[in-house]
């Protein structure tokens, strides 16, 4: 069983940068890809990042191709999301969430992670 919470949500401006942090507990952590997701109000639920276990495969969806990194930290139980040239729809509720299988495969498909966060609030606006 894993626990996520994630941090680092808030108001900046367009092209502004933020780093979103996402905090794990459970032993297992460093066998789940982990994802970001984000939901704006009458809005699907997005996927937008993911990496694998060990780190080596990641990518990212078209919508933020070249200004979000994800990361993970294994020996911190840590996983962040550098956020760069930030724009207005952006703007959503951001989650990670950690995938239902030990060494699954990586997607950004929210119906393979079993494990979530609560959410933070990510605002881009001037």
């Amino acid at each position: 069983q894993l626990q996520l919470v994630e941090s680092g949500g808030g108001l900046v401006q367009p092209g502004g940068s933020l780093r979103l942090a996402c905090a794990a507990s459970g032993s297992t952590f460093a066998n789940h890809a982990i994802g970001w997701f984000r939901q704006a109000p009458g809005k699907e639920r997005e996927g937008v990042s993911t990496i694998s276990p060990t780190g080596s495969i990641r990518f990212n969806a078209d919508s933020v191709k070249g200004r979000f990194t994800i990361s993970r930290d294994n020996a911190k139980n840590m996983v962040y999301l550098q956020m760069n040239s930030l724009k207005p729809e952006d703007t959503a509720v951001y989650y990670c969430a950690a995938h239902g299988t030990p060494f699954g495969a990586v997607t950004l498909t929210a119906d393979s992670y079993a494990f979530w966060g609560q959410g933070t609030q990510v605002t881009v606006s001037s």
